[in-house]
């Protein structure tokens, strides 16, 4: 299993690596067979006295699916525990939907083709960004149903997830409706819709939540 270590703001001495190969090594113990690489990253807030915060980020990926958990205390240490608890009970969530799937009585869907990645996706151009934003990320975008982008939504730990939609080849964003329940899915609006999705229809997806899934 490939750990690696990131702070912001903050030195990760050696005391700090320690803990954290402790903390997460044990917390993944029992899923090793799923687990190909640990990223984990701390950060402290910039203004201590204003916000005191101290951050640790766990992510894991899981035979193509991203596990994450993030936990803020005023502690660093105490916020490794904390983090290391939700991303193993994130792990055994994960593992029970993987274990009822292969077991339940599911319809063999249609094989979507594979397309290869494009190693340049921007030419000749110089990436800019904004300045307010401080981080990007990247990461795979394999076509999945909405149920199977549902799964990954809730184990990430976040309130949405953009995905590449099997049935459409569009790029979607499923996310959590907070006040109203359920679960929305952004889709692209193109000329032959009326905006609420493909062919006139609402996208959603099957919430375990009370509540609509429109979005």
């Amino acid at each position: 299993m490939k750990l690696v270590i990131q702070g912001k703001n903050i030195e990760v001495t050696d005391a700090i690596r320690e803990y954290v190969n402790q903390k997460v090594e044990k917390a993944v113990s029992h899923f090793q067979a799923l687990t190909t690489e640990v990223d984990v990253h701390l950060s402290v807030a910039r203004n201590p006295r204003i916000n005191p915060k101290q951050t640790a980020e766990v992510t894991i990926y899981a035979n193509g699916s991203v596990i994450r958990a993030e936990e803020s205390t005023e502690n660093l240490y105490a916020s490794i525990d904390l983090v290391a608890d939700k991303i193993a009970r994130q792990l055994r969530k994960f593992k029970e939907k993987r274990h009822d799937k292969s077991h339940s009585n599911t319809k063999t869907g249609t094989a979507v083709e594979e397309h290869p990645v494009v190693a340049d996706l921007i030419g000749s151009r110089t990436p800019e960004l904004p300045s307010e934003v401080v981080r990007t990320k990247y990461f795979a975008m394999p076509p999945m149903t909405v149920q199977e982008a549902l799964e990954q939504l809730q184990v990430i730990d976040h309130d949405f997830y953009m995905f590449r939609n099997a049935e459409t080849g569009e790029i979607n964003v499923l996310y959590e409706r907070k006040h109203h329940g359920g679960y929305g899915v952004i889709q692209p609006r193109n000329g032959n819709s009326n905006g609420n999705g493909k062919n006139g229809k609402t996208a959603s997806a099957a919430p375990e939540k009370s509540g609509s899934a429109k979005a």
